[in-house]
């Protein structure tokens, strides 16, 4: 049980240390573009591993590693902004681009062995939110979604290989 614990452990900081070169190079490549300095995700990611092992030393940090997915979250996290901080010290990040919707905006508990999802504020968990403005003037038909089946849309769904079900009747004796 311990040997598979100290290789997932190690593929762990395998690809941790793969990912963070690669946002290394990928932050410095957007730095040299914006005309900023060295530094960026990756210096980020490693100062932040430094600081939870000298917190927790190497043995608990290692078992937050395992236990709290330290590592994961970390990894995770290369590459995003932090959003904000609220007044229980919940974490909102963002990350914009190279990530699925719905998984571009997250929270990192401030208690990670009791979180709560109540304790989210609603003001923060409602920020992107924005209620539709219907189209009131008619105008733009072209911009307007229309389904395969609806009337407007030229390409409308083929609909000749319909054939309805016809049930076959019955002859009396």
């Amino acid at each position: 049980m311990e040997v598979w614990w100290a290789i997932d452990v190690l593929l762990c900081l395998l690809f941790f240390l793969l990912r963070v070169r690669g946002a290394g190079r990928e932050s410095k490549r957007r730095s040299e573009q914006e005309g900023k300095g060295r530094g960026g995700a990756m210096a980020a990611v490693v100062r932040g591993v430094l600081n939870g092992i000298r917190e927790k030393g190497l043995s608990n940090f290692l078992r937050h590693a395992r236990d709290e997915g330290y590592l994961q979250t970390k990894i995770h996290n290369i590459g995003a902004t932090l959003v904000g901080v609220d007044k229980f010290g919940n974490k909102y990040y963002e990350k914009v681009h190279d990530t699925q919707y719905g998984r571009h905006r997250w929270v990192e508990y401030a208690e990670k062995g009791r979180y709560n999802a109540s304790q989210l504020l609603e003001q923060n968990a409602k920020a992107y939110i924005v209620d539709h403005k219907e189209n009131f003037s008619g105008e733009g038909e072209e911009l307007i979604y229309h389904s395969k089946g609806h009337a407007l849309n030229p390409g409308q769904r083929d609909w000749t290989r319909y054939q309805p079900w016809e049930p076959k009747k019955e002859e009396a004796p």
